[in-house]
């Protein structure tokens, strides 16, 4: 779920952005308002929002100051400016300077919900982005880890098997596993085909039985049940960006 600040002195224009919209159908939640830029700022820095609704003319501090200050705390906030038909060249620079978009006064239903639309794919990608580097950058740096990585779509790798690959008796690996890498041969092994069924589940466009068989299951609805297990939500559920 996306959090949104909307900052605006117009109450009845605040209120309307309020709840013209069902915001969560696009993911997203309005976690606070203000009805100026000093406010908002100071209820920002104690709770970032993902998204910044401002308004640029405002009393005591205007909609692109506050903007610069939340770019410098918070790079990945995404701003949108509302502006009226006098504001209109700063709402240019505005986007020049680094705001995604504006709405101009009066603005419908309509013109908010495509605003948001355009806003939440923008989110999505940064997000599926973030998630893919991060499940790469928790790459196999050992060679004990290498060695199970490379077999993750084997169905048929046991910790005797293993053992066997690598010269070691069962007993002295399962010791070793636990010692170096925190956690027993089986938990460390679904986790790090889960771990992989999350990438080539938001990097690719395989069926869900392919991810299965390429992590090593070779029944489908067992895997999307052990799924849940360690992750919360089906893989479909995944996919589709549910699991936040």
């Amino acid at each position: 779920m996306y959090s949104i600040m909307i900052v605006e002195d117009e109450e009845l224009v605040r209120q309307g952005l309020t709840s013209l919209v069902n915001y969560e159908q696009f993911g997203m939640k309005v976690i606070d308002q203000a009805e100026n830029g000093r406010i908002a700022w100071e209820k920002f820095q104690a709770q970032p929002a993902d998204l910044l609704l401002t308004d640029i003319n405002m009393p005591q501090m205007n909609g692109l100051d506050l903007a610069q200050l939340v770019r410098e705390k918070a790079p990945s906030c995404h701003i949108i400016f509302l502006t009226g038909y006098d504001d209109f060249e700063f709402a240019r620079k505005a986007i020049r300077l680094g705001a995604d978009d504006y709405l101009l006064k009066p603005f419908s239903k309509a013109d908010i919900e495509e605003m948001l639309g355009k806003v939440k794919n923008k989110l999505d990608e940064e997000r599926k982005k973030a998630q893919v580097e991060t499940l790469v950058d928790q790459g196999h740096s050992t060679e004990l880890e290498e060695a199970i990585h490379s077999r993750l779509a084997d169905s048929q790798l046991t910790l005797k098997d293993l053992a066997s690959q690598l010269g070691f008796s069962p007993s002295y690996l399962s010791v070793l596993i636990k010692k170096k890498l925190g956690l027993p041969f089986q938990e460390y092994l679904i986790q790090e085909r889960m771990k992989k069924a999350k990438l080539l589940l938001l990097t690719t466009d395989l069926k869900i039985y392919e991810i299965a068989d390429r992590v090593g299951f070779e029944d489908m609805n067992y895997f999307s049940q052990r799924f849940k297990q360690v992750v919360g939500v089906t893989p479909r559920q995944y996919k589709k960006g549910e699991h936040e």
